[in-house]
């Protein structure tokens, strides 16, 4: 809904103002929907069946990306190493309309499919089964019964998702619920539309994990929302460049930097929150023009040869939108994420209950 009415996460969401009180009465409206949908999952009116298999939620509570496709990503490799065969769902964002759950390959049309499920797809090589619908329980029918296999299925996004169901108990359960969150934290911790949340700040979700340092962190005060919560801080690392049009053709950061001055650089973001990208750069000592766009934003050629610049570089997400343009100048970004071992036998630990449904009477 948000995003549909602000290409981009406006200002005043970042903090209380006349704006943001004007909409307020909105976002109450917003809320009493939201305790309405959730009283009818409470009371099991819908009767929806949970997945014969745990899932694993990737989502956050704040509208706009905060990072977790690299997430599922690093999530289904790890998990493939310690023995589990997981798959993996997406809602498919940006694609055109579908009438029933598509299989996603490196080949896959972006705007068929969605950006991100190809950039997971390219960057596992179609290692792991990759679905997507905006129904996920159809996505993981169709999954299972063409991968029976798969004993492990990560959702990318779907927190608020109630198609979802949990296991019969949260501690007894196997279901994992992480919220990602990055540098810009909740904002005025307003709902939509006066503020970035989709569903409110509460202590429901099993653990955090932080792909930035929000800005109250900075200074040493964790907001009271995260006290007493299981988190995770991820370290992110930005891998050598390599050229759109040639992937075998790589240079260096400091290549990059020798070979080109700052005004003769360009860098492009199509994400949730570009400056994280930026910045990454600028740890690099990479410094040039930046160009902030809307998350899922398509490209053109007509675009880049607007851009007066000698070096262009791209995140990989932007790239799997960009294989009919050849553009000498454009390179290509790849950025992996480290899990840390706690977070890994923290959740081996959950995945390796017994289902609980083999207990029931």
């Amino acid at each position: 809904m948000a995003l549909s009415i602000f290409r981009k996460a406006p200002k005043f969401w970042e903090r209380r103002g006349p704006t943001s009180l004007v909409l307020w009465p909105l976002s109450w409206l917003y809320g009493i929907a939201l305790r309405i949908r959730r009283l009818i999952h409470d009371l099991d009116l819908s009767k929806i069946k949970p997945a014969p298999v745990p899932i694993i939620i990737i989502g956050n509570i704040r509208v706009g990306g905060t990072g977790k496709t690299p997430i599922v990503i690093a999530l289904a490799e790890q998990l493939s190493q310690l023995g589990w065969k997981p798959g993996i769902i997406s809602r498919g964002y940006g694609a055109s309309s579908q009438i029933a759950p598509v299989q996603v390959k490196c080949s896959s049309d972006p705007s068929i499919v969605g950006d991100e499920p190809v950039l997971i797809a390219k960057r596992t090589s179609d290692q792991f089964p990759i679905w997507v619908f905006p129904k996920r329980q159809q996505s993981i029918k169709a999954l299972l019964k063409h991968f029976p296999e798969v004993n492990v299925i990560i959702s990318d996004d779907g927190l608020q998702h109630h198609g979802l169901i949990r296991w019969p108990a949260r501690e007894g359960g196997r279901d994992v619920e992480f919220v990602v969150r990055d540098d810009r934290g909740e904002g005025n911790r307003f709902l939509l539309p006066a503020g970035p949340l989709r569903e409110p700040a509460t202590p429901e979700r099993d653990a955090t994990l932080f792909t930035g340092t929000p800005k109250n962190q900075k200074s040493g005060i964790l907001d009271e929302y995260f006290l007493g919560r299981r988190s995770f801080n991820l370290a992110s690392c930005l891998g050598t460049p390599y050229q759109l049009i040639n992937p075998s053709n790589t240079q260096s950061f400091e290549q990059i930097t020798e070979q080109y001055l700052p005004k003769n650089i360009a860098a492009i973001a199509g994400l949730g929150n570009p400056k994280r990208f930026f910045d990454d750069l600028a740890r690099h000592a990479v410094t040039g023009k930046q160009i902030p766009l809307p998350d899922h934003v398509a490209y053109t050629s007509e675009f880049f040869a607007s851009i007066k610049a000698q070096c262009i570089l791209i995140t990989e997400k932007d790239a799997v939108k960009c294989t009919g343009i050849s553009d000498e100048r454009i390179w290509v970004v790849p950025m992996s994420l480290h899990l840390p071992d706690n977070l890994m036998e923290w959740l081996q630990s959950i995945l390796q209950r017994p289902d609980p449904r083999r207990y029931t009477l």
